[in-house]
């Protein structure tokens, strides 16, 4: 628009205190007045300790591993991260992960249909889940709205829940990937069994109940390291 640096951050301050912009990390977006929040503004909620999972997570995929990524913004980090690998054979019901993996070091990539979901900024529904079944991957990787130590992983919509069990039945290793902010949080829906999930992977250690629980199930948990600083 032919300004300089400074006046677009001097008119995206005004524009987001009054309201009209939600400022996130790398960018802004329109604010919406929809209670559930988008994708793009989760994106920019809890960003550096969702960059250290991702990284984490893909430090231990290998080259030419198959995966179920779901729609998360966590998972997007994962996604992200996930460029530095070769030959991976992705499948996903997120049109943003699939933009970020497409044509790049030789990945396959494949899409599930269904009816998009706005601020989810991914399909759903029957179609989606008979697409997915048609696959066994090595690992899904799945993110969560909320965590409970009686129930396990909770999301906020049934059709994201049946997706989540849907892939968990199609994966030899399942890693659920969330923040410490989750645990605060609550949602109506069971994601899957907790049993299903091999690995948790968050930024801090958990509260005493939700470790005991954790470790109830099966689970193991890691903790995502912070990214080094550089020595100067």
């Amino acid at each position: 628009m032919d300004v300089s640096e400074e006046t677009v951050r001097r008119t995206v301050k005004k524009l987001s205190r009054e309201g009209q912009l939600i400022r996130v990390h790398g960018g802004v977006y329109l604010a919406e007045e929809s209670t559930t929040p988008s994708l793009h503004r989760r994106i920019g909620e809890q960003s550096r300790q969702k960059r250290d999972m991702g990284r984490f997570v893909a430090s231990q995929i290998s080259d030419g591993a198959s995966l179920f990524l779901d729609v998360g913004s966590t998972t997007l980090f994962v996604a992200e991260a996930l460029r530095e690998k070769h030959n991976l054979m992705v499948v996903t019901n997120s049109l943003t992960i699939a933009q970020t993996l497409m044509n790049h070091n030789q990945n396959r990539i494949f899409v599930a249909g269904g009816e998009l979901h706005n601020t989810a900024g991914g399909a759903f529904g029957s179609a989606t889940q008979k697409y997915v079944s048609k696959f066994h991957v090595d690992l899904a990787i799945l993110s969560a709205h909320a965590i409970d130590p009686v129930q396990g992983f909770l999301l906020s919509h049934q059709v994201e829940a049946e997706l989540a069990q849907t892939l968990v039945a199609h994966a030899r290793t399942s890693i659920m990937v969330a923040d410490h902010s989750k645990i605060r949080l609550s949602a109506p829906f069971v994601s899957c069994d907790p049993q299903s999930i091999s690995r948790f992977v968050t930024d801090r250690p958990l509260p005493s109940p939700l470790q005991k629980a954790m470790n109830g199930w099966g689970i193991e948990v890691l903790i995502a390291p912070p990214k080094k600083k550089k020595k100067r």
